[in-house]
């Protein structure tokens, strides 16, 4: 019986649902937000909750633990200097899940995980120029101009 078990099995071994919360963490990490299936999105957000509260410690202790948990070394390191600093002053609920509907291949429900406190998410956009003409060259980008002289060269 499972009295006080609260994770969820995802249908998968326990070292398969370990590699595959670990992978998926360092792919939200790395990103910001990924699209995957309801469970997993749910299965996911107190496995990432802990790591970024491990990043907010920033104990040399806490990145070799991180470490142990996460594959991929540069995903610790934006871990500890990029997600923690941009979620210092929340309390916790780092990760937002957005429910997206259903995959058309096999209805299994969608839903989107993303940082809630990550600057490139919450920044605008950038618009993106279309043409309108098919045939239409873009222009050079101007070539950069020296106006003033390096100020370690000695002027004769």
């Amino acid at each position: 019986m499972r009295h006080g078990v609260k994770k969820a099995k995802l249908q998968r071994t326990a070292s398969h649902r370990k590699a595959l919360l670990a992978n998926q963490a360092c792919s939200l990490i790395h990103h910001g937000r990924i699209t995957t299936t309801l469970a997993k999105a749910k299965a996911l957000r107190p496995f990432v909750e802990k790591l970024i509260t491990m990043g907010k410690d920033g104990s040399l202790h806490a990145r070799r633990r991180a470490l142990a948990i996460l594959p991929q070394p540069g995903t610790v390191k934006k871990l500890f200097d990029e997600v923690a600093t941009a979620t210092k002053e929340r309390q916790g609920g780092y990760t937002r899940i957005v429910k997206l509907g259903e995959r058309k291949t096999d209805s299994a429900p969608m839903a989107l995980i993303e940082i809630i406190d990550l600057p490139q998410l919450t920044a605008a956009a950038p618009a993106v120029a279309t043409s309108t003409s098919a045939n239409s060259t873009p222009e050079p980008a101007p070539a950069a101009t020296e106006s003033a002289p390096a100020e370690d060269t000695p002027q004769a």
